[in-house]
């Protein structure tokens, strides 16, 4: 995790739900550490919120390729894919979640709820 005031200040403009404003600080961030698989993780997710989905592939591929056991950058692409309509590529980060996971942990318990609910959805339609 960045100890960095606009990283900080990034991470809470995405809980306060303004991805655009979070997107400003990150990409600040960005120019001091481009290697941080942390920052391209919610550089992603801040994409994703502005459903600019190609961007938010970009960063969490990004993120994978410097940390390519990175727990949330996994679970995040894995919804991302759900929202095009992907969802082997989904199952394939929930594997990989599987994999890194040894114990349960939270990434893979909400990537499994989530593609559990986009399939009933799927099945209702």
């Amino acid at each position: 995790m960045l100890q960095d005031e606009d990283y900080v200040a990034g991470r809470a403009a995405l809980k306060a739900g303004d991805a655009a404003a979070a997107l400003r600080r990150f990409e600040s961030v960005r120019r001091r550490f481009p290697d941080a698989a942390d920052l391209h993780n919610e550089l992603g997710f801040a994409h994703r919120k502005l459903r600019q989905m190609d961007k938010a592939f970009e960063h969490y591929k990004r993120a994978l390729m410097i940390e390519p056991r990175h727990r949330g950058a996994h679970e995040y692409i894995g919804e991302a894919y759900l929202m095009v309509g992907d969802v082997a590529s989904a199952e394939k980060h929930l594997a990989a979640l599987r994999s890194i996971c040894l114990l349960p942990c939270e990434e893979l318990t909400d990537l499994e709820k989530t593609i559990s609910e986009h399939r009933a959805q799927a099945k209702a339609r």
